[in-house]
């Protein structure tokens, strides 16, 4: 009787390019396919590492001479709001959410362009057409939910989120809502409601992409309690996000073998270093 083996993932890793964050640094990710039936067990197991989904790709920072990009999640038990945040609860408290299967509308579409036009207009997603939109919510081999916020008042979409279901917690993959509502902190809204999902149905962790010290664009996540980072292959508690600062040496990073040697994968144990 012939048995096979299971495929392993295999990895791959970008090209140099400027960092969108840190001036002066130059960004690489290490990266590989997400597909088969298996896809949403890897999905679970590299995004405890500290890997990130974008479509069919799980991606994770591996630059040659910085470490400052850190995986973030919200430790649902140990998160309290600040005054801000109820008060930001507060003032939406009229928003309807509404969670659907991941299909992108044109309603969707129409307040995507306008948060990049007014948020990151030279960005990456900048050029991003109709088409491209819809296969960013759509091509997903996972779990995934697109949690829709709509003005109860106006009947006006006014947020979204695509979001992954994890085993041990929600994935914040995209958000975007409309900027011309700034006093309604509809970001940091959407953050707290998925705190409030994770709450409802037993899941642990908030999952939010990248916080990057000392970069701007990223400084909001570090307002959470609760907020932890994967460095040094662990999460670890971020008790004081103004003492911690990012790691930019030359030797931050482990060549890219070793990286990928130690990498749990689902059913196996990473080959240990000597």
């Amino acid at each position: 009787m012939r048995h096979s083996l299971p495929i392993a993932p295999q990895f791959y890793v970008t090209a140099p390019q400027p960092c969108p964050y840190l001036a002066d640094k130059m960004e690489r990710k290490l990266f590989t396919a997400l597909q088969g039936d298996s896809a949403a067990k890897l999905n679970d197991n590299l995004s405890r590492q500290g890997f990130r989904r974008s479509q069919n790709v799980l991606y994770r920072p591996s630059c040659t001479d910085c470490a400052a990009c850190l995986s973030a999640r919200i430790n649902v038990a140990a998160f309290q709001p600040t005054k801000s945040q109820k008060r930001t609860i507060k003032q939406n408290r009229g928003v309807a959410r509404q969670a659907t299967s991941p299909w992108a509308s044109e309603e969707q579409y129409e307040l995507f362009r306008t948060y990049l036009d007014a948020r990151h207009a030279d960005g990456g997603m900048a050029d991003m057409d109709v088409f491209e939109f819809s296969a960013m919510i759509e091509e997903t081999p996972v779990r995934s939910r697109v949690i829709e916020y709509m003005d109860p008042g106006q009947k006006e979409l006014i947020a979204v989120s695509l979001t992954d279901v994890l085993k041990d917690g929600l994935s914040m993959v995209y958000s975007f809502f409309d900027p011309e509502r700034r006093a309604s902190s509809l970001g940091t809204y959407m953050i707290l409601d998925h705190i409030e999902i994770a709450r409802e149905v037993n899941l642990p962790y908030v999952y939010l992409g990248y916080w990057v010290p000392g970069s701007a664009k990223m400084g909001y996540k570090a307002k959470f309690s609760g907020l932890e980072v994967y460095s040094g292959g662990e999460w670890q508690a971020l008790n004081d996000p103004t003492t911690f600062r990012p790691d930019t040496h030359p030797l931050s990073n482990d060549p890219i073998a070793e990286q990928v040697a130690n990498i749990q994968l689902p059913d196996r144990h990473p080959t240990k270093r000597a």
